[in-house]
């Protein structure tokens, strides 16, 4: 038996309390002894924790061995009590037993009878112990789930975002007050609702329901801009993404709303003053331009070969700003969405020939080859004719500025799927690997020693991505320092263009 067993004896009798103790202390059990009620009562007050089973006297004088069993009930109801009978009839016992007590023992008795009654005893009462253990573990756990339930719920009632979780058959499991205002809706007719119940917004239910269908394990989020309202006046950023157990499984869907109503307000103050600012400085510069061309063409007098170089440096000078006032202009109707303002069918390999023509000088300048191939027949697109030329211009112009004399331009045309697919190629100074990915950012140029000398906003390829994109286009980049660039552009063939 495990050292932490506990027998108190209760008996005014020393030789029985003596022999207990001896019997049972062989067992390796731990005995307390207590010549009557009175201070086998204080024995248990002081330590209940540590007493496992009482071994009680019925017959003692002054407190009686059933005046101690109900005290006892009282202190512990779980303690067990073994009553020891002597001369008393079976009757005590029985109503002992009533009382509380778990068995009796009679008077003479044995070893083994004393140890078989103590030892039932004992495992009764360790099971009692595992039982409490296991109550009580229940009960921590029960208490810890309902705290971290609350912890949980509390924290994302406070979050400004709002939050949005789905189980695997797109029914709504949580939710938060900030998602119900967001979504102008209660909370209660989301939470428990199936998507198609709630009457979200139709882009965020579909991409809620696709990410749920997504088998893909390297899947992670889609982010996407909502416009909610009678107005479409309310903005909103979507985060969603899946949530996986352990072993790869689908369980739901976490989907995160950001209101970005105010930076969109923002923004498009900010657009408007720069279109502003940007309109405003266009014609006074481009005056002082043109004084600056009658200056250097001699229509106002002779100039010196010294005031000829200096006016031509800050003519090349008022230029560049027309240019990036253009380019700004650009982005201010591009933001606006007024950008692409006329689509039609188009040819594209006239519009390129076209474009390719007017480059044809500059390109001889720089001894440059440039060349355009496209079949014979090609699909046509709807697009916007100015867009489409001033998408190229900036590509050929800029794979001639940046190829050395000698160098080589092509650009072809032809189909890739659904799509026509123009491309730019050049044996130019090429594209750091780490400038690759930024080289559509607004207002950043390659900084290199052979392109320090050449002017130029940082906007154009910026343009050049926003107008491929108002036409359901792609762009993309292949390129190696040293090696030269090629620019992939796709345009969507005029069959399967949308309005």
């Amino acid at each position: 038996m495990p050292d932490q067993v506990h027998i108190l004896v209760i008996d005014d009798e020393q030789i029985m309390r003596d022999g207990c103790s001896r019997i049972l202390s062989k067992d390796g059990w731990s005995v307390l002894t207590a010549e009557n009620g009175k201070k086998g009562l204080e024995e248990i007050q002081r330590h209940p924790e540590n007493i496992d089973v009482i071994l009680l006297d019925l017959m003692m004088p002054g407190m009686s061995g059933m005046e101690v069993l109900d005290q006892v009930r009282k202190i512990d109801p779980n303690l067990l009590v073994i009553v020891i009978t002597g001369y008393a009839t079976v009757e005590s016992a029985v109503e002992a037993m009533k009382k509380g007590a778990y068995d009796f023992i009679p008077k003479p008795f044995t070893p083994d009878q004393l140890r078989i009654v103590v030892k039932r005893a004992w495992e009764r009462r360790s099971l009692q112990k595992e039982a409490e253990f296991l109550r009580k573990e229940r009960e921590r756990s029960l208490r810890d789930i309902a705290t971290e339930k609350s912890k949980i719920k509390t924290i994302i009632n406070c979050m400004g975002d709002g939050v949005l979780v789905c189980d695997r058959d797109g029914c709504i499991v949580l939710t938060n007050p900030a998602a119900s205002r967001m979504l102008m809706t209660s909370e209660t007719s989301l939470l428990g609702n199936s998507l198609s119940q709630c009457h979200l917004n139709s882009e965020l239910s579909r991409t809620i329901e696709e990410s749920l269908q997504v088998k893909d394990i390297g899947y992670t989020s889609v982010s996407q801009e909502l416009s909610l309202g009678e107005s479409q006046e309310f903005f909103l950023r979507a985060h969603t993404a899946q949530v996986r157990n352990d072993v790869g499984e689908t369980m739901g869907s976490v989907t995160v709303l950001q209101d970005i109503s105010h930076l969109k307000e923002l923004d498009k103050m900010k657009s408007e003053f720069i279109a502003m600012v940007t309109h405003e400085l266009r014609a006074p510069i481009a005056a002082v331009e043109q004084q600056l061309t009658v200056i250097l063409n001699k229509m106002a007098g002779d100039v010196t070969e010294k005031q000829e170089q200096l006016l031509s440096r800050a003519k090349e000078r008022t230029k560049g700003l027309l240019d990036l006032i253009k380019d700004l202009l650009d982005i201010s109707k591009i933001e606006a969405g007024k950008m692409v303002q006329y689509k039609e069918p188009l040819a594209l390999q006239e519009v390129i020939q076209r474009v390719v023509d007017l480059m044809k000088v500059e390109a001889e300048y720089k001894k440059i080859d440039l060349r355009f191939t496209a079949p014979s027949k090609v699909p046509s697109i709807n697009a916007d004719r100015n867009s489409m030329e001033g998408i190229l211009t900036n590509l050929i112009s800029n794979a001639i500025k940046y190829t050395p004399e000698g160098g080589k331009v092509w650009v072809n045309l032809g189909e890739e799927g659904g799509f026509l697919k123009v491309t730019v190629s050049d044996t130019g100074i090429g594209i750091k690997k780490e400038d690759v990915s930024r080289i559509f950012d607004k207002f950043y140029r390659v900084k290199t020693s052979e392109t320090r000398q050449i002017i130029g906003t940082g906007l154009g390829l910026s343009i050049v991505k926003s107008i491929v994109d108002a036409h359901l286009g792609s762009i993309s980049v292949e390129s190696e320092e040293g090696k030269g660039t090629t620019f992939n552009v796709l345009l969507p063939k005029e069959s399967i263009q949308t309005a």
